[in-house]
């Protein structure tokens, strides 16, 4: 019997299939979730000017006790028009450019206002709560590298940047196919032996997040015809194939005859792992096609485990994040032959079983933060050991 590929010999690869998305500029407004395939530079420095981080007086440095006359005021978007001289304090808000002649702020807090006067009710350094110019980001400065995928915060900085558009990679076009005469769409009353089809909207949920596109999400019959018409289809439109269900070889397992007819050849099939043994890979050209296990809990690990780091990598970002690790908080029955994927959730160090961890058990994945990767052996691993953790 062929040997088992461990979980990072499979991942291996599939990266080693993976061939990056082209580039193509994104307005940053709709940039958000996509990966820079460029590096960002500041444009100018950011604050362009000093500025105040209180609303209060700008001064000259010096003691407590001055009285100072008040010659003027620096509001954000609106610099005061005279210069500070001897003897004079400018009242400022929170962001407005400093006065010319002025070195540091007084909070509103620490001076007694009178009419016209101000008085200082304590010692004031040069630079007290003055912003000065490039604070935060500095002229030509690489402030966002390529391969960062673009969040909230990223595309602030990218606007402050001076960017009104950035390269992001293209991204990725997928396809999902559920196969099974058993499944039928979410709602629809069932018969015997029918079951929800949970896969196909849970997979295009993975995929969306990962940040990719779905181009369809469709349950299949069992059959030659169907399951050949499908891949055509979703090959034709998809950067990325996921199958789930039909990759064993019993007599209604169809997928891997039609992939072989469409001229998708095959990477590699079954891993180590529990659950998703029966995980297949292949590629067609740069297209990736993945036969992932039916059963809902299978589907979701080897598409986290396989998927996902493939569909990073085509979109430049980072494949695989470090593994974590824990102390088990109880004992876990080990699997002979396969290293196992625990679904569980986390607490202070230790890492708890999410409950039930069969195959179709999807109630598992609920709650459940990172995969502890149970090492294949004999009897158990104690409470207490130490397990890496893959996160979900």
């Amino acid at each position: 019997m062929t040997q088992l590929l461990s979980i990072d010999d499979a991942r291996r690869k599939v990266l080693d299939a993976v061939r990056p998305l082209p580039a193509e500029s994104v307005p940053v407004e709709d940039a958000l979730g996509r990966v820079l395939a460029e590096d960002v530079a500041a444009a100018a420095d950011v604050p362009g000017f000093a500025n105040s981080a209180m609303d209060g007086f700008a001064v000259r440095s010096g003691p407590a006790g001055r009285r100072l006359r008040i010659a003027g005021e620096s509001r954000a978007g609106a610099p005061a028009t005279v210069a500070l001289g001897d003897g004079d304090a400018i009242r400022i808000s929170t962001g407005a450019a400093l006065p010319e002649g002025a070195d540091a702020v007084l909070q509103v807090e620490l001076v007694d206002e009178n009419s016209d006067m101000v008085a200082l009710r304590d010692d004031v350094a040069p630079g007290r709560n003055v912003r000065p110019a490039g604070d935060d980001l500095r002229a030509g400065e690489v402030v966002l590298r390529a391969g960062t995928r673009l969040g909230p915060a990223e595309i602030g900085v990218a606007v402050a940047a001076g960017r009104a558009q950035v390269r992001c990679a293209r991204v990725p076009r997928i396809g999902i196919i559920a196969t099974g005469d058993e499944l039928r769409p979410p709602g629809e009353p069932l018969r015997a032996g029918q079951l929800h089809d949970s896969n196909g909207l849970t997979l295009a949920g993975l995929a969306r997040a990962a940040g990719a596109v779905v181009t369809g999400a469709r349950a299949v019959a069992d059959t030659p015809e169907a399951t050949r018409e499908a891949i055509t289809e979703a090959l034709r439109l998809a950067d990325v194939v996921v199958l789930s269900g039909g990759v064993s070889v019993g007599p209604h397992d169809h997928v891997k005859p039609a992939l072989a007819a469409l001229g998708v050849g095959e990477v590699f099939w079954r891993v180590a792992l529990r659950p998703g043994k029966p995980t297949w890979f292949g590629t067609r050209g740069s297209q990736l096609v993945f036969g992932l296990p039916g059963n809902p809990v299978s589907a979701m690990v080897t598409f986290i485990l396989f998927v996902r780091p493939a569909l990073a990598a085509m979109q430049g970002a980072p494949a695989l994040a470090p593994r974590g690790h824990a102390r088990l908080g109880h004992a876990i029955p080990r699997h002979s032959d396969r290293d196992e994927c625990v679904r569980v959730r986390l607490e202070d160090g230790r890492a708890f079983a999410t409950g039930p961890q069969g195959s179709h058990q999807l109630r598992s994945m609920v709650g459940a933060e990172a995969f502890a990767i149970v090492p294949r052996g004999d009897g158990e691993l104690e409470a207490g050991a130490d397990v890496e953790l893959e996160h979900v």
